[in-house]
């Protein structure tokens, strides 16, 4: 299995491998949301119905049932194919939360020590480096890392891993590295900290990914399968969409600079193409009733229906801060055509477990501190309160990440799912 590293455009690639051709554009100006008191059909409905969100799937859940689940919009502007509750959604980052159990579950057989240095699974790490910027030629200054990072590090973003998505000095390492001597390329990448001396999103679950594989010496792929997606019951989530569901598949579609929304690329291949690039850090597909029953499991504290995932004090464990005083969550982009900057919570400063962020403060009129959440690149979101039992999935397919529209139709429609009654 190769594990180089290629520049930014991997991320792409694995996309683009999957819907076809993605041409984005960043920015958007934020748009007023349904008051408060608008019920959850009404919260998203104001969105879809003055076309500043294509299409969006969205349920919420308490422990024991489904509160509300609803399909507003298209699919496929072009064709005007609905969106349905089964349709199939690239759920990018979201990927990660699923590799973080696989990790914890390997913990809990006592398989992987989460004090341990990933070099103890993976010698190829026993010796990164951390990137200190450029010379005055434009050539990476690079030394040795004090240590390398430990498994909970990589668990937590502290690991001193990067995306060059939000990383400028990585950005332009990425750009350089083709021509770069040998002998200052990377197994993976370079750091661009010390691991535990600062919290930066990272692809740390790709290596969790490989740290699975080793360990168990089972493919990626099949782990989940066997692990995670078939006793959790989510048949609609994988890497490789089989080819009876590929017409369920939702476009891609972008964000103008003026605001308004147009879907991307050409009509995707009739038959699914085959992903071979198996990366814990993204590329699952799934659909919004799947991943809600993912978000239910961690509800029930690793159960449900019957069936346990996880024991109820790894879902503790997982839940609690790792990364102390460090402030997490926030993200300023180098790529606009990828992401906008990220301010998931603004001016709070939040904590980090084992694969989540958790909000620091309540929401008001939604999830309590220290909920668990995270995202995924095409503006797919989740949360899991596990203090008032409450868990949400809002799914679109839109870039850039961190879209204000599609943020605020979240925060409406976790307002409206809290008034109900449970």
């Amino acid at each position: 299995m190769n594990h180089s590293v290629s520049p930014m455009k991997t991320f792409l690639i694995a996309l683009l491998s999957i819907l076809g051709p993605l041409n984005i554009l960043g920015g958007a100006p934020a748009a007023p949301g349904p008051s408060p008191t608008s019920s959850p059909d009404a919260a998203l409905r104001a969105f879809v119905d003055s076309g500043r969100v294509p299409g969006v799937v969205a349920l919420a859940t308490t422990r024991d049932r489904v509160l509300h689940q609803a399909a507003i919009g298209q699919a496929d502007t072009e064709t005007e194919q609905p969106v349905r509750l089964d349709t199939i959604f690239a759920i990018a980052s979201m990927t990660k939360p699923v590799t973080s159990v696989a990790v914890m579950q390997l913990v809990e057989q006592g398989r992987i020590d989460l004090g341990a240095s990933v070099a103890t699974y993976l010698p190829e790490l026993a010796h990164p480096r951390v990137l200190e910027g450029f010379d005055g030629s434009g050539r990476p200054k690079l030394r040795a890392a004090r240590r390398p990072p430990t498994v909970r590090e990589l668990l937590s973003n502290t690991s001193g891993f990067a995306y060059p998505f939000w990383n400028r000095d990585l950005h332009r390492y990425g750009e350089a590295k083709a021509t770069l001597p040998k002998e200052v390329k990377e197994v993976f990448q370079p750091l661009v900290s010390d691991p535990g001396t600062r919290w930066e999103y990272s692809p740390g679950a790709w290596v969790l990914g490989v740290l699975v594989e080793k360990v168990s010496g089972v493919p990626l792929e099949e782990y989940f399968r066997r692990n995670i997606l078939l006793p959790l019951g989510m048949k609609d989530t994988f890497y490789n969409v089989p080819a009876d569901r590929w017409a369920r598949v939702s476009r891609f579609h972008r964000r103008h600079p003026d605001g308004h929304v147009t879907m991307e690329g050409p009509k995707p291949p009739p038959t699914p193409p085959r992903v071979t690039e198996i990366r814990g850090d993204f590329g699952l597909l799934s659909t919004g009733p799947d991943f809600l029953r993912f978000v239910r499991a961690f509800l029930n504290d690793g159960e449900l229906d019957g069936v346990r995932i996880l024991k109820a004090e790894t879902v503790d464990l997982m839940s609690r801060n790792h990364i102390g005083d460090l402030a997490a969550g926030e993200m300023i982009t180098v790529v606009p055509e990828m992401s906008n900057d990220v301010h998931l919570f603004p001016g709070a400063s939040n904590q980090f477990g084992l694969g989540f962020l958790l909000n620091a403060q309540p929401v008001p009129g939604g999830r309590a501190a220290g909920s668990l959440m995270w995202a995924g690149a095409l503006n797919t979101y989740f949360w899991i309160d596990r203090r008032q039992g409450v868990g949400g999935v809002v799914l679109t397919q839109i870039v850039p990440f961190a879209d204000p529209t599609v943020l605020e139709m979240e925060r409406s429609y976790e307002r409206a799912v809290y008034a109900l009654p449970r």
